[in-house]
C-alpha cells in the first residue's frame, strides 16, 4: 500500500478523529498534537490488516488522547483558577444542524465531561456521541467489553443527572440576546442586564494566572451584573479594542481583540431565553488555536 493511501484515508476521517480527541481532551492544540502523532503511527500500519478504517483510527487516536490526559494530569492539578476547555471556532455555517454533535462540543457539555474520569469520558464520547460498538470501545480503552458496558452506564447516568436539557441552537435568538447583552453592559443599563440573566447565573473565567480575570466564579444575577458592567467600563478605556461575533462550540460567541491580538473568547449559555452561564477564556495559551476555523464530524 502506498503512503498516498494512508494519507487519503486519514485525511478523509480527520474531522471525525479531531472531534473525538477534542471531546476527550477539551483542547484543540493538544488534539492537533495527538493527530500528528497518531498519523505517524498510522503510516506504519499494513493496510491489508485493517478491516474497518474508521474504527481502527478511532481506537488509535483514543489511546493517544488518553496518554495525553495522563501526561498532562500534573498540569491540571497545578492550574491557577477555573479550568475551561479551549474555545473551538467552527467552519460550518450551521454546526447546530446535528443536535447530538452540537451538544457534544458545547462548552456546557465539555465542562460536564471534565467531571468524569479519563476512561469514563472516552467511553461516553465513543459510545454515546459517535455510536461505536462496545468491542471497539473496549479495544480503545484497553478494558473488557463487560467492564466497558458498566463504565458506559455509569457515565451515561452521571451526565444525565447533571446536564440541562439541550435545546438546538437558534443562532438568531442567541445573536439577539448577545446584542441586548452588549447594549446593556456598554451603556451601564443594570436593569436591562438583569432582565437577561437567570437568578443563579454564573460567570466563569479561565486565565491560568496569565491574564486579568476573576480567580473564582462570580455567582448570582446582581453580582454578575455589577461585575460585567465594571468590566465593560474598564474595557472602554482600552485602545484598539474591538469585538467580533464568531461561531464557537456550536453557538455565537464574542471574540475580543486588542489590535490584531485575541484577548479573550466569551461564550454564553442560554436556557429559556435567559443567560445561565458566561464562559470567559482569557488564558493566552488557550487562544492560540481559537482563530483557526475547524471542521467537526461524527
Amino acid at each position: 500500500m502506498s503512503a498516498d493511501e494512508h494519507a487519503e484515508r486519514f485525511t478523509l476521517l480527520r474531522p471525525l478523529l479531531f472531534t473525538i480527541v477534542y471531546e476527550i481532551l477539551g483542547s484543540a492544540t493538544e488534539s492537533d498534537d495527538v493527530l500528528q502523532d497518531s498519523y505517524l503511527r498510522w503510516a506504519e500500519v499494513d493496510l491489508a490488516t485493517v478491516r474497518d478504517t474508521r474504527s481502527y483510527l478511532a481506537r488509535l487516536v483514543t489511546r493517544q488522547a488518553l496518554n495525553a490526559v495522563r501526561a498532562g494530569a500534573r498540569r491540571r492539578e497545578d492550574y491557577v483558577g477555573p479550568w475551561l476547555p479551549e474555545p473551538l471556532q467552527l467552519a460550518e455555517p450551521d454546526a447546530s444542524a446535528d443536535v447530538v454533535l452540537a451538544e457534544s462540543v458545547s462548552m456546557a457539555m465539555l465542562v460536564l465531561l471534565e467531571t468524569l474520569g479519563p476512561d469514563e469520558r472516552a467511553v461516553f464520547v465513543l459510545r454515546e456521541v459517535f455510536g461505536f460498538e462496545y468491542p471497539d470501545v473496549a479495544a480503545a480503552v484497553g478494558k473488557s467489553v463487560m467492564t466497558v458496558r458498566q463504565v458506559a452506564h455509569r457515565a451515561r447516568e452521571h451526565v444525565r443527572a447533571r446536564r440541562r436539557r439541550f435545546e438546538p441552537v437558534d443562532a438568531a435568538r442567541i445573536t439577539r440576546i448577545t446584542e441586548q447583552f452588549m447594549t446593556a453592559t456598554s451603556t451601564g443599563d443594570t436593569r436591562g442586564l438583569l432582565d437577561l440573566l437567570a437568578p443563579d447565573v454564573a460567570f466563569i473565567a479561565d486565565s491560568g494566572g496569565k491574564a486579568v480575570a476573576a480567580r473564582r466564579p462570580v455567582l448570582g444575577a446582581a453580582r454578575v451584573a455589577r461585575y460585567l458592567i465594571d468590566l465593560f467600563r474598564k474595557a472602554e478605556n482600552a485602545p484598539g479594542l474591538r469585538i467580533e461575533t464568531v461561531n464557537c462550540n456550536s453557538t455565537p460567541a464574542m471574540a475580543v481583540y486588542s489590535g490584531d491580538r485575541l484577548e479573550g473568547v466569551y461564550l454564553i449559555e442560554v436556557v429559556n431565553d435567559v443567560i445561565t452561564t458566561f464562559y470567559a477564556v482569557r488564558n493566552p495559551d488557550k487562544l492560540t488555536a481559537a482563530t483557526v476555523p475547524r471542521h467537526i464530524s461524527r
